[in-house]
């Protein structure tokens, strides 16, 4: 009598790892720019209270903001309304800036949270006032980093 043959064969055993070591390598480093992706997306989340007060300012006042994040107070004693400290820092920012006269917001990112390449790199948000609103450009103290670039051309 013939016998039957049970289980897989050796060869397709290997195939099936192939196509899964395949998957996996291009899985891999999607997966990780998507979660970088989303950390950046935290930090221009974080950052648009500053920018909403930063136009709200322009529009109240016909002019940028001619004092720095620290000296911030009250709507009525500064003209932000974020109280003392600014917005609530995340765990992707160290630290805020407002730079005096330009009202230029500048977020300097933590080491080792987002990504190697992005380590204490400084994201910088400078507004431009005119008739219709305020627009925004974005730059980064890291040039070279393609995920970083992607996801700046689209913040305005």
């Amino acid at each position: 009598m013939k016998k039957m043959q049970k289980g897989f064969t050796l060869i397709e055993l290997m195939i099936v790892v192939a196509i899964i070591g395949i998957l996996a390598a291009v899985a891999i480093p999607a997966y990780q720019d998507y979660v970088v992706k989303a950390k950046l997306a935290k930090v221009a989340t974080a950052i648009d209270p500053l920018k909403l007060a930063v136009s709200l300012y322009v529009q109240e006042n016909g002019a940028l903001p001619d004092f720095a994040l620290a000296d911030l107070g009250d709507w009525n004693t500064r003209g932000l309304g974020l109280g003392s400290t600014g917005p609530t820092k995340t765990t992707e920012i160290v630290s805020y800036s407002l730079t005096t006269g330009t009202g230029a917001i500048v977020a300097t990112l933590c080491s080792g949270c987002i990504k190697t390449a992005l380590d204490a790199a400084t994201l910088t948000w400078t507004p431009t006032p005119s008739s219709t609103g305020v627009t925004w450009a974005v730059t980064s103290s890291v040039n070279t980093d393609p995920v970083l670039n992607s996801v700046m051309s689209k913040w305005k």
